[in-house]
């Protein structure tokens, strides 16, 4: 697909450059344009000063046909809830109709496989239905570089706010806005968002900005700023292998000590609260011994007592 939509409309191409920006080799290269032509796209090689890689002159696939928004939901493929929570649901598809109209026919029929196959669900099971709210408006402002204007509810206040949009991020079914405020990067539940306004003005966005990375690294320091609770305990090997998913990965970046004669680890840990340490911890169940401070230890002894009452 690369290198029939990088020859549509323009001169032959040498092997070696397309091999040189697809980061392939030259045979690859060959071999692809057999396999083009063999599925029907009028593509050749001629040898010599002014060759390369053609199509005739032309020939265009139907992708051309294919509208700006169209283009953008390609993007969407795959994630029918994601498409559907921007009011993309319908123009994902078209566009989804359009580029597998637009392959040869055995490409295509590939391509419909993975289509029949694979659905992503993004939110987990147990998830009520999501409310998207102001969605499909905030998307679009964010998508055409327009500044917004929210009311944005916390708690039992609604503030109004003038933002900079510079991303959506989807977490497991929840989305968030990214925006600038004053200068300060920060993340806005969408769903709490009960007005929405684009202005016409264009948004401020930083020249350096990566929203992946600034997400995981927004991420990142929200746990750890919850990280109040300081606790040593003693871990069974299943339980440290165990311990990033009960307890989180970046509360379990910690370095355990030398095992002991039983193959069990002594290790600090810093969590959110004592509650919150005992429900955590609670779920290894005898592969866990608290060792500090004593209140934690005395409320996991007490809890497994109650367990055995209740089911002996």
């Amino acid at each position: 697909m690369e290198i029939m939509l990088r020859l549509e409309g323009g001169r032959g191409v040498t092997a070696q450059c397309l091999a040189d920006e697809l980061g392939v080799s030259v045979r690859t290269v060959y071999r692809d344009v057999t396999a083009l032509s063999a599925a029907g796209v009028p593509v050749w090689t001629e040898s010599g000063p002014g060759g390369g890689v053609r199509l005739l002159d032309g020939w265009q696939s139907k992708l051309g046909g294919m509208t700006g928004t169209e283009t953008s939901a390609l993007m969407l493929l795959g994630v029918p809830s994601i498409s559907e929570d921007l009011g993309l649901r319908d123009v994902a598809t078209a566009a989804q109709t359009k580029l597998l109209r637009a392959l040869p026919l055995p490409l295509r029929a590939g391509a419909q496989v993975w289509r029949d196959r694979l659905y992503v669900d993004a939110p987990g099971w147990f998830d009520r239905p999501r409310d998207v709210g102001n969605l499909p408006g905030v998307a679009a402002a964010v998508l055409d570089g327009w500044r917004l204007r929210v009311s944005y509810r916390k708690g039992s206040r609604t503030a109004t706010r003038t933002l900079d949009p510079l991303g959506l991020v989807a977490k497991a079914g929840v989305w968030y806005l990214v925006a600038q405020h004053r200068g300060r990067t920060l993340s806005y539940r969408v769903s709490r968002i009960v007005e929405a306004t684009a202005l016409d003005e264009p948004a401020t966005r930083p020249g350096a900005f990566d929203l992946p990375t600034w997400w995981a690294e927004s991420v990142a320091e929200f746990d750890r700023e919850l990280l109040q609770f300081d606790c040593r305990v003693r871990l069974s090997a299943t339980a440290w292998r165990r311990l990033p998913h009960v307890i989180g990965v970046e509360a379990a970046r910690v370095e355990p000590g030398p095992p002991d004669d039983d193959g069990w680890f002594a290790v600090d840990l810093r969590l959110e609260a004592q509650d919150v340490a005992l429900d955590q911890l609670i779920s290894l169940g005898s592969d866990v011994e608290v060792l500090e401070p004593q209140s934690l230890r005395v409320a996991l002894r007490a809890a497994g007592a109650a367990m055995m009452r209740r089911n002996s």
